[in-house]
């Protein structure tokens, strides 16, 4: 039995429901590339934060020696020592870490902590930098 299409309905609807579902898989498809890419910036940016809480704890360590020594002059030795442990990834340092301390003026020092992330390197993006100011009484 033939199916008869009324004057009223105009022009045949065949294959306009496959249409609907390829449309909406299209904007489904944009959506879940957005969250991806969305997830990926969200990891990039909780590696970014866990390194600048890590700079700032080696930087409150070097800050904490010198309170204790009651100096912010830095002998070379314990310079040594900073700088192995901000680079060395594997006891809480940072990639590509280094820490310079600078005296300014008669008590008081900056403790500067500069780092490159893994994923930086090779790229024009430069080097994330904490630093902390240190003020003996």
């Amino acid at each position: 039995m033939k199916k008869r299409l009324s004057p009223a309905s105009g022009v045949r609807q065949a294959g306009f429901a496959l249409l609907e579902v390829l449309v909406s898989l299209l904007l489904f498809s944009f959506g879940v590339l957005g969250l991806v890419g969305l997830q990926a910036r969200a990891i990039g940016l909780s590696t970014d934060a866990e390194d600048r809480n890590r700079a700032a704890l080696l930087a409150s360590d070097i800050a904490s020696a010198m309170w204790l020594g009651k100096s912010v002059s830095v002998d070379t030795s314990a310079s040594s020592v900073w700088q192995k442990r901000v680079g060395d990834t594997a006891k809480g340092g940072l990639p590509n870490g280094a820490v310079a301390v600078t005296a300014v003026g008669a008590n008081g020092a900056d403790i500067q902590i500069t780092w490159k992330a893994p994923s930086r390197t090779g790229t024009s993006e430069q080097s994330s930098t904490l630093t902390t100011r240190v003020t003996l009484p």
